[in-house]
């Protein structure tokens, strides 16, 4: 690579950086005015679309993703060029963030049809089987509460209870963080430079690029259906970026280089 840090991806580094240091130096909650509402909650804004992916939750968050940024999406804006690159970028996180509300619309209409069909049979066992199906983490994190509310067990106030707990979860959800567009960089690079060889921190023996990003997607699925436990990270946006980065990459007929 001729550049050590190409213009695109300098510019995004700056902007994402810039916005941590001011919401950390200033403490302004910026997360709660910019970052992503599902599209049914009270404070949704359509601009959030745009916003919530230069907002990072912690260091962490944002040192993860910054280095995904700089360390391949080099090498894809040497190819796409920056402008098309920026828009590739643009166009893998806002997608990432419609298709993740879009996934987010379904489990709750899912939960809303469960509540109905609780209704159907309602009792303290279909009460503790729902919400060990259909909302986990408040079980396991109040499980004393739950017990407590069966044992004065009234039919009405548990379906109020579930009611809310499901405006909650359309109200409480918040999404932010370049991942989704970061994503849509990994696809792009393994299949523009599929055979580039990575060595990996805690696995330090080199993998082909193919082999790496496929078995990182396979992850990423794997925990979006719950099978690594329970997480406030949206897998799933992740899975989004990473399709649309594939589709934008076939669409303008980008071809392998390695």
């Amino acid at each position: 690579m001729k550049e050590n840090i190409t213009p695109a991806v300098r510019l995004l580094l700056i902007i994402n950086v810039a916005v941590f240091l001011i919401q950390t130096i200033f403490e302004i909650n910026i997360p709660e005015l910019f970052g992503l509402r599902y599209f049914e909650a009270k404070e949704f804004a359509a601009w959030q679309i745009l916003t919530y992916m230069f907002i990072h939750a912690d260091m962490m968050h944002l040192l993860s993703n910054m280095l995904g940024l700089f360390i391949f999406g080099r090498w894809i804006e040497t190819v796409l060029g920056s402008r098309r690159f920026l828009t590739f970028y643009m166009v893998c996180g806002m997608g990432a963030g419609m298709l993740n509300s879009g996934i987010l619309y379904i489990e709750h209409k899912m939960q809303q049809n469960a509540i109905e069909e609780y209704a159907k049979d309602a009792n303290p066992d279909t009460f503790v089987q729902y919400l060990e199906t259909h909302d986990a983490i408040f079980y396991k994190k109040y499980p004393i509460d739950v017990n407590n509310f069966t044992k004065k067990y009234d039919k009405n106030e548990s379906i109020v209870l579930l009611k809310e707990r499901l405006d909650a979860k359309k109200n409480g959800h918040l999404m932010v963080g370049a991942s989704g567009a970061v994503f849509g960089i990994l696809i792009a690079f393994m299949l523009i430079f599929p055979n580039i060889e990575m060595m990996m921190i805690f696995f330090p023996v080199p993998i082909k690029a193919k082999y790496l990003v496929t078995l990182y997607i396979i992850y990423e699925l794997f925990a979006g259906f719950g099978y690594a436990g329970q997480s406030n990270v949206a897998h799933f946006a992740h899975l989004a970026g990473a399709l649309i980065g594939f589709l934008l990459i076939r669409f303008w007929k980008i071809k392998k280089q390695y």
